[in-house]
């Protein structure tokens, strides 16, 4: 093995430190508690050994943010192949991303509430984006009439997705009951559905 080659390994692997640690920081006490001060403790090197991998704060959360969208693809898409009937399929991904937001809220927020300096909506977002996006599209897709295009594909998508995040967030914010979650999720999925 030549040197550079352990050397960006060696780069690679305190970058997944970083992630990781901020990652399990913010679960744990919340996106205020993540600075550089802190993650350099944290991981044991110094604030301008994380100043070599990542700008700053806003920096290490997008990172994260992408860590997080990959993470949730791979939910999305176990809950999008498990079943046949695309109205069992809208459920299960409803269920599988509202459960993904429940038990990782600070993940969550880095993804889809914090500004983070990530193109969404475009070519350029990271494959990490478009996958999770993918996915969604794909629970949509048998629900759009032949007579529709990809751009109706696209925002009935849009549509799904902002539903429910809605509902998650409307809810984690004490603005909805939570005793009622399953009938506006049931209501959501049945005006998609039909």
């Amino acid at each position: 093995m030549s040197i550079q080659t352990r050397r960006e390994r060696e780069r690679a692997e305190r970058e997944r430190l970083i992630i990781r640690a901020a990652r399990e920081l913010a679960e744990s006490e919340g996106w205020d508690a993540v600075t550089t001060r802190r993650l350099a403790q944290e991981i044991e090197y110094s604030q301008p050994v994380l100043y070599s991998h990542f700008k700053g704060k806003d920096a290490i959360m997008a990172a994260v943010a992408i860590e997080g969208c990959a993470d949730l693809a791979v939910e999305l898409h176990a809950a999008r192949t498990a079943a046949a009937d695309p109205r069992r399929t809208l459920a299960n991904v409803a269920a599988a991303y509202v459960g993904f937001a429940e038990r990782r809220p600070a993940l969550y927020d880095a993804m889809f509430t914090h500004i983070v300096d990530l193109p969404f909506a475009t070519a350029e977002a990271p494959p990490a984006l478009q996958e999770a996006f993918g996915e969604l599209r794909e629970t949509v897709r048998p629900l759009v009439r032949d007579d529709e295009t990809e751009a109706d594909l696209g925002a009935l998508t849009e549509v799904f997705w902002s539903g429910m995040h809605g509902l998650v967030t409307l809810t984690r914010n004490g603005r909805f009951r939570p005793e009622h979650h399953d009938r506006r999720m049931a209501l959501l999925l049945d005006r998609l559905s039909r």
